[in-house]
């Protein structure tokens, strides 16, 4: 007869990301794990098999619920550039309100993980494009109701309004000045006049 699981799965696998975000996954040993998500080193690879298995649980944790802030977002009534401004400015936010520094778990992972592993590199891919997609939808939509005015290709503005979301995400690892974000935010919204 199989046992019953005594820890909530979902907890865990927070506390999985916290760690592989903080430490990064070459840094993060089994041993690390094992400490700081409570559980036993059976249980561990019961439940999860491996280290990359569980940081691609993670990583796909991690994804969903940030996706579903971002299509809340884009799927929200209100004008275009307005919120385009609301993303930036929430991406700005987590990131300022971040204590540790972290980055972007995503943009981590892809700059550590995903040149050497096929797997993260195609979730990285994957969710790149969604976000970007995100953006796309929006300009799309502001360029049609003549809001936003840069008559470029609507694609190529997603992908540069994505890139600079990425920016962000790196600098803020070493940068807590509001008032640079602020700055990049703004410039970034008048490439769309």
């Amino acid at each position: 007869m199989a046992r019953t699981k005594d820890f909530d799965e979902d907890e865990v696998l927070g506390k999985a990301i916290d760690i592989f975000w903080h430490k990064g996954y070459n840094g993060t040993s089994m041993q690390d794990l094992v400490d700081a998500l409570g559980i036993s080193r059976s249980s561990l690879y019961d439940t999860y098999g491996d280290k990359h298995t569980l940081f691609m649980k993670a990583l796909e944790s991690y994804q969903n619920e940030a996706s579903g802030k971002i299509c809340a977002i884009v799927n929200s009534p209100g004008p275009t550039k307005e919120t385009i401004r609301i993303l930036l400015e929430l991406i700005t936010g987590e990131l300022l309100g971040d204590q540790r520094h972290k980055g972007c778990f995503m943009v981590n992972a892809e700059v550590e993980v995903a040149p050497h592993d096929p797997e993260v590199n195609q979730l990285v891919c994957t969710n790149d494009q969604q976000v970007e997609d995100a953006f796309y939808t929006v300009i799309k939509k502001g360029q049609e109701s003549r809001e936003i005015a840069n008559p470029q290709d609507a694609r190529a503005l997603a992908r540069f309004t994505f890139n600079t979301v990425k920016g962000l995400r790196v600098t803020a690892k070493s940068i807590t000045d509001k008032a640079v974000f602020d700055d990049i935010i703004k410039l970034a919204m008048a490439v769309l006049d």
